[in-house]
């Protein structure tokens, strides 16, 4: 590889990580499975760089179904336990109630359907367009559309069952709970 595509593909790496990383997040529920996803990706992302037109739309097609396979891998099926599942989760009051806020939102979005929790997190909080997430996505317009429509009215849902009004919860919020 020349040293100029190293140089873009480093730039990229640093600009994209954090991103992508969300994304592995909010596909598989688990934050390693989530950096392993993203390791193997960039690893698989590296020889093609140079003939890629669009990489980041790339590199998102390949982190979402890198951490959807993650999901499906035999260790992670119910044998391999994190710690944390032993421990009881124990809720502190925050006093202006941003923490519990962003606690609850990541719990409605947790318990969204992965595809549909995908397409809401790519089209509202990554931003990108209809056309884009089908891509990434890897499907339809038209089935991007509506997996997004059925996710943000599954969460919808589940916070008007917590007596959360999704149109209190702010940017700044909803970022929180992803990140």
């Amino acid at each position: 590889m020349k040293a100029a595509d190293e140089q873009a593909f480093r730039e990229f790496v640093t600009c994209q990580s954090a991103s992508l990383r969300k994304l592995a997040y909010v596909t598989c529920g688990d934050w390693h499975a989530a950096e392993d996803a993203v390791a193997n990706t960039l690893v698989k992302l590296y020889p093609r760089w140079r003939k890629l037109d669009r990489p980041d739309l790339y590199a998102k097609t390949m982190v979402y179904r890198a951490a959807v396979d993650e999901t499906r891998k035999p260790w992670r099926r119910g044998r391999e336990r994190p710690a944390g599942d032993a421990l009881p989760d124990v809720e502190v009051h925050d006093p202006n109630g941003a923490t519990d806020e962003r606690l609850r939102i990541k719990a409605a979005l947790a318990a969204v359907p992965a595809r549909q929790r995908a397409a809401v997190v790519l089209r509202h909080y990554l931003g990108l367009s209809l056309e884009d997430t089908a891509q990434v996505l890897g499907c339809h317009v038209g089935t991007a559309k509506s997996q997004t429509s059925r996710g943000l009215a599954k969460l919808r849902e589940l916070l008007a069952t917590e007596r959360i009004n999704l149109s209190d919860a702010r940017t700044e919020e909803w970022e929180s709970a992803v990140a």
